[in-house]
């Protein structure tokens, strides 16, 4: 219901986005913010369903691979009972996986990614080739979500893009130029995208 509501008010605004006004400086501080706290090791992130898990045991092919998240919330590893991941860091697994796997292994060395973060979603609307839902990659900036939409239309505002952010209970809204990026260079506005984000191309 939350997201619904999000894409309603992301409908509305791609025919008031010529209201939305803002100073450049706030914009460009608010964009070099977002970007700052955006920038976190996977170890902050929590594992959803649907996620994919990249394991590694150095040395061990067997103990290494692709593990997708389950609808249970759970891995299958091998020799391994099934383990937890959902609502877990990538850096506890990890913890959990070198104690258990001393059984089979001496001294485990594991790593733990997400390859694919399939459980967290952006949504991109207006005047793209490609409007909807698309999974929230690792590292996925405002240009890739462009590009993933397949780019715009004839008639897209490119200069008058806004990106909708829920903030602590409040709605954000960022105004952003793909002109001044790709042309002049400032990639501040070039922001990583959140889960939820909706961006609005006029």
């Amino acid at each position: 219901m939350r997201k619904n509501i999000l894409i309603f008010n992301a409908l509305i605004v791609v025919f008031t986005v010529g209201t939305v006004s803002c100073t450049t400086d706030r914009l460009s501080q608010t964009a070099e913010a977002v970007r700052l706290s955006s920038a976190l090791t996977q170890n902050d992130y929590l594992i959803g369903k649907g996620d994919i898990l990249q394991i590694v045991t150095w040395k061990e092919p067997d103990f290494s691979g692709d593990f997708p998240v389950r609808i249970d919330g759970k891995i299958s590893f091998p020799l391994l009972d099934d383990m937890h991941a959902a609502g877990r860091t990538t850096a506890r697994i990890r913890d959990e996986l070198t104690e258990k796997l001393k059984e089979y292994v001496m001294h485990p060395v594991v790593s733990v990614s997400v390859k694919s973060m399939e459980s967290q979603k952006f949504y991109i609307l207006g005047e793209v080739a490609k409007q909807g839902e698309y999974p929230l990659s690792k590292n996925l900036t405002v240009l890739h979500a462009i590009a993933l939409a397949q780019g715009f239309t004839e008639w897209a505002g490119k200069n008058d893009i806004v990106l909708i952010r829920q903030e602590n209970g409040s709605e954000t809204l960022m105004k952003i130029s793909y002109g001044k990026i790709v042309k002049q260079g400032e990639l501040h506005q070039n922001v990583l995208i959140r889960a939820d984000d909706i961006i609005v191309v006029p």
